[in-house]
């Protein structure tokens, strides 16, 4: 029977392309990551509709929060979360363990080290996540996505290798012309109520000279894909110049990131990889809460090296939203003076066969 990879992590789209690499080669792929979009929330979540639609079995982890205050309710959700991981590893035995990071991923690697069975982890930002520098004692090997974080982790298991990235990405067919200019909005697989209270405000302003695509997130709590619907309705004949979807999938985030003038998002790793392969303009508002503060860092290289603009979630307005756009529209694209790998994907895979 081919070997078993449990994958688990905070950054499911990077780690699917190692996945899925895999499954073509015969290993079997089961997934432990969030079913749903947040706390209360009904709603699945992008992960567990892109990891289930690649054919991957998808297996729900309930756990806590290690880096955040916590309450006694939360620390028994970190302990139900190492039960839950012991009994997955106890009933599937698999080869080994894959990490992308988060929180997630802490029980998993912890509980697989005591079952003596070998974990590997990639770290995708500029400096080290709090889970990463958690779990670097129990890894074989800790993979790297920028060349500046490997002064975090021990040098004797610590390799750079860059981000798996989606091919299509790096594909012409997939760059499409939009009329007017294409405006993306793309926030992380849940979406930004925060962006999206700043930018529904401004959708018909920013219509009159872009096509606006928009991820609005599909969180039923906040109400945003039904204000979506409503704006669009009130747009008459210029309607068909806001597109609107809870979350973009496959090919059409792809066509959308490559043919897009300008990018509004957050400052997540994976994103501001692909926006400096591409070298696109982008309005970058980093989460102020984050570990490490590392969506700011990630925004901050975007800026040097692309000529992004970092709006700080204090001064976002509707205004300034709209104001940076425009200011953004009218620079010039520059292209990235630090080399970055499109090999990553192969070479995380070649590091986990040699692993087990």
């Amino acid at each position: 029977m081919n070997k078993l990879i449990i994958f688990t992590g905070g950054h499911h789209n990077s780690a699917l392309e190692v996945a899925k690499l895999l499954q073509k080669d015969g290993y079997r792929i089961i997934w432990i990551g969030h079913k749903f979009t947040a706390k209360g929330e009904k709603s699945l979540s992008a992960e567990f509709q892109e990891i289930t639609r690649a054919g991957i079995k998808f297996l729900e982890l309930k756990t806590g929060k290690f880096y955040r205050k916590t309450d006694p309710l939360e620390w028994f959700k970190i302990i139900f979360g190492f039960f839950q991981s012991f009994l997955y590893l106890l009933t599937y035995r698999p080869a080994m363990i894959f990490s992308s990071g988060g929180y997630l991923s802490v029980p998993v690697v912890i509980s697989g080290w005591f079952l003596r069975i070998p974990s590997i982890t990639h770290e995708q930002t500029v400096v080290a996540g709090w889970a990463n520098k958690a779990i670097a004692p129990f890894v074989k090997k800790i993979l790297l996505t920028h060349a500046s974080s490997i002064g975090n982790f021990p040098k004797d298991k610590s390799e750079v290798v860059g981000l798996p990235v989606r091919q299509e990405l790096l594909n012409h067919k997939h760059l499409k012309k939009f009329e007017p200019k294409l405006l993306y909005v793309t926030c992380g697989k849940q979406g930004s109520h925060l962006i999206n209270q700043a930018l529904f405000p401004i959708i018909p302003q920013l219509i009159k000279k872009f096509t606006v695509v928009h991820q609005t997130g599909s969180s039923t709590l906040t109400g945003d894909l039904d204000r979506a619907r409503r704006i669009k309705n009130k747009l008459g004949e210029e309607g068909d110049r806001y597109i609107f979807a809870p979350y973009f999938f496959a090919e059409s985030a792809v066509t959308y990131i490559r043919s897009a003038s300008v990018i509004v998002s957050r400052a997540g790793a994976h994103i501001v990889y692909e926006l400096l392969l591409l070298a696109k303009k982008a309005v970058l508002i980093p989460i102020s809460w984050v570990s490490h503060n590392e969506q700011r860092l990630n925004a901050q290289l975007a800026q040097a090296q692309i000529g992004s603009h970092i709006l700080e979630e204090k001064d976002l307005t509707p205004d300034s939203l709209y104001q940076s756009i425009l200011d953004l529209a009218k620079k010039p694209s520059l292209k990235p003076t630090i080399k970055l790998s499109t090999h990553a994907t192969e070479e995380i895979a070649n590091a986990i066969r040699q692993s087990i």
